[in-house]
């Protein structure tokens, strides 16, 4: 009996280990003013954090690896040859960087060409209409399509008048509220165009400024609804068939897609971990996308994201540090697909969720950084802003609501914490999927301030004695 109640006694033990402790428990409960004091305890860590970052021979170096890695891949396409050569990068980058486990995990991705693309305004003058095709769109017949436009400013609109838009094709000039709201128009134009009869659609870029650029993105296909040819316009040239169109004016675009889906290629998620000391089997996991659309460099989209997550390990490592636990990197693929990469991921490690700590990715910019956006409970957020309270050197220190990314959402919905950075993105959709996301739009010195706080809270997160409760 005596040896019975030891066993179960240790395994109580091994259990909590690094884990919250269970509330209900008539055991010791450690106070928030006792984890408050573990935290402080970072204090002078997160300063050598900060300065080797921001002052020391470390600054700019994320931003520098960016360069180096954009000019030398270009953008890089879910399926494409591109994609492939970054993640090869990578792979061998990380394994130079003395970072641990450098591995790569395969998953199944889109592929899918734009191929010869353009439009035409052929009535009332003839005009070169800037278009960039949406991912997945089919193409244009041989013969190519010139047909009549409808333009409409909603779906509402488009309803409302019916009846004109059989055989026509429907340019959207919606008005620009936000991206979360406007983007609409570019995944479903489309389909409720389709539905009408119409034979392509073109759409407004979502953007709130443009110099005449059209912006690509994902747009979605519905089952039952035959499928058209879409594209994104620039605003400009919406805007005039817009004006045109309020006057009465006939307008007939020539169109011409020669875009093409390819079955799923092969392809990898990319990892690589500083190994932790005291529970290697419990994991915070760091994060951003290494796929691009095929336009501009990819630089801010998710270039920037990528390579502070790498630089969290580089300075982490670079400081000899070694956190409790396993700080892991994982740069996915297809993100812009639909985080592709990210479900089967997660898909393979789901049966390991509880010991995932937290989940972190960069996938909104990295421009002058504002704080962190955080998903969890009241407790955990409570502890995340006393981790936040260490980048005070450098100002930032602020907790958002709604923490997360399409990559880790997963994982936030079955119950884990999740955390985005949140920074400056006034500018991001201006060059947003678009020619102009290159390494001209990144800044270093707030690259390396958005690398200081993602360190810092990925470090002090993997090191504390408990897990963040959930």
């Amino acid at each position: 009996m005596k040896l019975l109640l030891f066993i179960v006694f240790t395994f109580v033990i091994l259990q909590c280990q690094g884990k919250p402790l269970d509330h209900s428990s008539n055991g010791y409960q450690r106070t928030m003013e006792d984890i408050k004091k573990e935290i402080a305890g970072y204090s002078e860590i997160a300063k050598e954090i900060i300065n080797l970052a921001v002052h020391g021979k470390a600054q700019n170096r994320s931003y520098e690896r960016l360069g180096d890695f954009v000019d030398t891949i270009g953008p890089r396409l879910s399926g494409s040859r591109n994609l492939e050569l970054a993640i090869q990068y990578m792979y061998k980058a990380l394994k130079e960087d003395g970072l641990e486990n450098v591995h790569l995990e395969p998953a199944k991705i889109p592929h899918w060409e734009r191929g010869e693309e353009w439009a035409k305004m052929v009535e009332p003058r003839n005009h070169s209409i800037a278009i960039l095709g949406l991912g997945g769109s089919i193409a244009t017949p041989p013969e190519d399509i010139t047909a009549e436009v409808l333009v409409v400013t909603s779906f509402d609109e488009l309803r409302r008048k019916s009846q004109d838009a059989h055989g026509k094709i429907v340019v959207f000039n919606q008005p620009y509220t936000n991206y979360k709201e406007t983007v609409k128009y570019r995944t479903r134009g489309a389909v409720e165009a389709a539905k009408l009869g119409a034979k392509a659609s073109l759409i407004k870029s979502i953007t709130q400024f443009s110099i005449n650029s059209p912006h690509t993105g994902a747009q979605s296909y519905e089952p039952g609804v035959p499928k058209i040819p879409t594209a994104c316009i620039s605003v400009e040239d919406a805007e005039l068939m817009a004006r045109m169109s309020s006057r009465g004016t006939r307008i007939v675009v020539t169109l011409r897609m020669g875009a093409k889906t390819y079955p799923d290629a092969d392809s990898f998620n990319t990892v690589a971990e500083i190994i932790g000391s005291k529970y290697p089997e419990q994991v915070v996991l760091i994060s951003g996308h290494l796929d691009s659309w095929d336009v501009g460099q990819g630089a801010m989209d998710d270039g920037g994201g990528v390579f502070i997550s790498w630089e969290a390990l580089s300075l982490i490592k670079e400081l000899g540090l070694r956190p409790k636990r396993t700080l892991r990197l994982v740069l996915w693929t297809a993100e812009e697909q639909g985080g592709i990469g990210a479900e089967q991921y997660y898909q393979q490690h789901e049966a390991n969720i509880s010991n995932v700590d937290l989940v972190m990715e960069s996938d909104d910019g990295t421009f002058m950084p504002t704080g962190l956006a955080f998903t969890g409970s009241a407790k955990a957020r409570n502890i995340m802003k006393e981790i936040m309270k260490l980048l005070k050197p450098i100002n930032i220190t602020n907790v958002f609501e709604n923490g997360g990314g399409r990559d880790i959402e997963n994982w936030i919905e079955n119950g884990i914490p999740g955390a985005s950075l949140s920074n400056d993105i006034s500018k991001y959709f201006w060059f947003h999927h678009s020619q102009g996301d290159t390494l001209t739009v990144q800044d270093p010195v707030e690259m390396n301030l958005c690398a200081a706080i993602w360190t810092v809270v990925s470090y002090v997160v993997a090191d504390l004695e408990e897990k963040l409760p959930v």
